[in-house]
């Protein structure tokens, strides 16, 4: 879990309820930059939920597509503290074979934020990176998915007291919680929980599903498809583009998952569907 000492920060505020005004305390998630440096060169900034920064940075080099597995990373740490910016910067030295160009991605990078990214070139780099399908033979029952949501709620400490930040969560097939992230950015979250795995050596993510509490954006599912994850669920809705890269790479991809009731976007053979379950096309749906 994040440790709240680092991620909360408390101010005065000013409360009004019918027609009263008090002064009262209130908790915020904290957001800080977090610099990436990678072989002494700047590669990123991203604003971020201090805490859990080192599985932020391992997590992004793996979702990117920088690295491919564990071993290429050599050294991972926090750079000396200078001027109270230390623990606002992490360093990592990538072994040779995982030929970083640091001018290149960093032009990359530029152009995905600041310009938005074109359909079709992005499916094809994903291709292009060898990212394979996710486990087929990973199932999850209707049932079980449906309380996954709750356990989610209950494990996010600090959207608890805040109410802003985003979730990211690993459950097994039976519904058991295996870990929880939080951040302000949900892609953020994501990287943490994918950086938490890759750094604990837990090497395959394909028995595993992963819920989060945001949309399911293009880039929160080729992050989920990078981490091997076959099953993608989310309390909101996906994009177009989102769908697409779902249906092509064969993830399942799961939105507005509340209470009970769920949409299947791509990869339903994934949910242990019975046959007697599923609707006959053109029927009329009894209200």
């Amino acid at each position: 879990m994040a440790q709240p000492g680092k991620s909360l920060e408390m101010t005065t505020v000013q409360e009004w309820q019918d027609g009263a005004v008090q002064q009262t305390l209130d908790y915020l998630a904290a957001e800080e930059p977090l610099e990436i440096r990678v072989n002494g060169s700047p590669l990123s900034v991203t604003m971020r939920t201090p805490g859990n920064d080192l599985e932020l940075a391992a997590g992004f080099l793996l979702t990117e597509g920088i690295i491919r597995e564990r071993r290429q990373i050599e050294s991972l740490e926090h750079a000396p503290q200078r001027k109270q910016s230390g623990k606002n910067v992490v360093e990592v030295r990538l072994s040779a074979d995982a030929e970083f160009d640091g001018e290149k991605l960093k032009r990359n990078f530029f152009v995905a934020s600041s310009c938005g990214i074109c359909g079709k070139t992005s499916i094809d780099a994903i291709r292009v990176r060898g990212i394979r399908a996710p486990n087929p033979g990973f199932r999850i029952s209707p049932e079980v998915l449906c309380r996954v949501p709750e356990q989610l709620r209950e494990a996010q400490p600090i959207f608890n007291r805040t109410g802003g930040l985003h979730g990211a969560a690993l459950f097994d097939e039976e519904g058991e919680l295996i870990e929880v992230r939080e951040d302000v950015g949900r892609h953020n979250a994501v990287d943490k929980l994918i950086g938490w795995a890759l750094l604990n050596q837990v090497s395959d993510l394909g028995n595993y599903m992963m819920l989060v509490s945001g949309r399911a954006g293009f880039e929160i599912v080729q992050k989920a498809l990078a981490g091997g994850v076959p099953l993608l669920a989310s309390v909101s809705a996906p994009s177009s583009l989102a769908v697409q890269l779902a249906r092509e790479l064969q993830l399942t991809l799961v939105g507005f998952l509340r209470g009970r009731r769920f949409v299947m976007y791509a990869g339903e053979e994934r949910l242990s569907l019975s046959r007697s379950s599923m609707p006959v096309p053109g029927a009329q749906k009894h209200r």
